[in-house]
């Protein structure tokens, strides 16, 4: 959904988000220390170049900041069809019982009723997989399957068994095979420090670059913490294809502001504090809760310029994809104009860019 109650000064197209961007600055990996990578302060109307673990310093007492505590789960899983054919799926959520939502990738697909082995099949240490029809509906972008393992096991527990950690499509990994260099490291830095409520198929990225060092600085500085939870859908890597903004179909997420956390926002504004969205997944868990006054159920919320925030006051964020609804949703937030110079000067100074890449300081917009 596009939300402009206040009104744009222009009307904006995919066109506008789109940039050029050097191959050489999509990260393959992240940095050799958390706390090490790049912090692009661009609060001021001069960019500033820092390193992230400067950013308490650049923060008040009586600030919060809000992450996202979601984990990634091991839902990438490679099998094949009775036939033989090979497929994969990527589970995006779980269902009650056996069941599950998720993406197939095959160049075939199978009937409904049908079933597929999955990590070698039940009877070769894996599991098998009933496609039960298309979801949320009978013309549903998604798969319903139904899991069968050898003793009864959850999805999770077959996920964690058999699955890949589902990377984005820009990183490059060997993961079909038994022999990925990356996958110790993939394991450890694909997942923040506080990772926490198991559901996500994507990082929530800007909350990679925190390590133990600077959260203790951050408490030792007065500045409390608090988390939502938005478990992070592949849709999230999705592309707008159309030009007019208003036909983009978005992807739903589920998301969850708990008790303590409506405190602590409670707490923050009494005290005149800021709250500081640490990445987009937790500005649209704290945008959602604001407008539809639920604390948890799923969201479509699509912010582009023009949107009303009525939560976040600052954000810490990572470089996003070109014509992503993130591009949109950072344009929003700090204004088109000074969106698109800090990219140009992030490109310029070799800045490194998506999931594994560095971050950018932003404050919101008045008005």
């Amino acid at each position: 959904m596009i939300d402009h109650p206040g009104g744009s000064a222009r009307t904006f197209t995919l066109s506008d988000f789109d940039f050029s961007l050097p191959p050489a600055l999509i990260a393959q990996h992240p940095a050799p220390e958390r706390s090490a990578s790049r912090l692009l302060d661009g609060r001021a109307m001069q960019p500033v170049d820092r390193i992230f673990r400067e950013l308490p310093g650049l923060l008040r007492a009586g600030d919060l900041l809000v992450f996202n505590d979601t984990r990634v789960v091991k839902a990438r899983i490679f099998g094949e069809k009775a036939s033989g054919g090979k497929l994969e799926l990527l589970i995006e959520r779980v269902l009650t019982g056996h069941e599950v939502v998720a993406h197939m990738k095959v160049s075939k697909k199978p009937q409904s009723g049908s079933t597929v082995h999955m990590a070698g099949g039940r009877q070769g240490g894996g599991f098998d997989a009933t496609l039960l029809g298309r979801w949320p509906d009978e013309n549903g972008p998604l798969f319903r399957f139904a899991l069968h393992g050898p003793a009864g096991e959850s999805p999770w527990e077959l996920m964690e068994r058999h699955g890949h950690l589902p990377l984005p499509p820009y990183i490059e990994r060997n993961q079909n095979t038994d022999h990925d260099p990356d996958a110790a490291e993939d394991s450890q830095r694909y997942q923040t420090v506080f990772a926490r409520a198991p559901g996500a198929v994507a990082a929530p990225t800007a909350a990679l670059h925190f390590d133990d060092a600077v959260l203790a600085v951050l408490a030792a500085r007065g500045i409390e913490r608090a988390s939502v939870t938005l478990h992070v859908g592949a849709g999230t890597f999705q592309p707008v294809k159309t030009e007019n903004l208003a036909e983009h179909q978005m992807h739903s997420e589920w998301y969850e502001v708990p008790l303590a956390t409506l405190a602590a926002l409670e707490r923050c504004r009494q005290r005149g504090g800021r709250v500081v969205a640490v990445g987009t997944t937790t500005v649209r868990t704290l945008e959602s809760w604001a407008r539809s006054g639920q604390a948890s159920g799923d969201t479509n919320i699509f912010i582009t310029p023009g949107f009303r925030f009525q939560v976040v006051d600052v954000l810490l964020t990572n470089f996003h994809l070109p014509k992503s609804t993130l591009m949109m949703l950072v344009s929003a937030f700090a204004g088109y104009e000074r969106v698109m110079a800090l990219y140009r000067h992030a490109i310029a100074q070799e800045y490194r860019f998506f999931s594994y890449g560095d971050a950018m300081l932003l404050e919101r917009i008045s008005g």
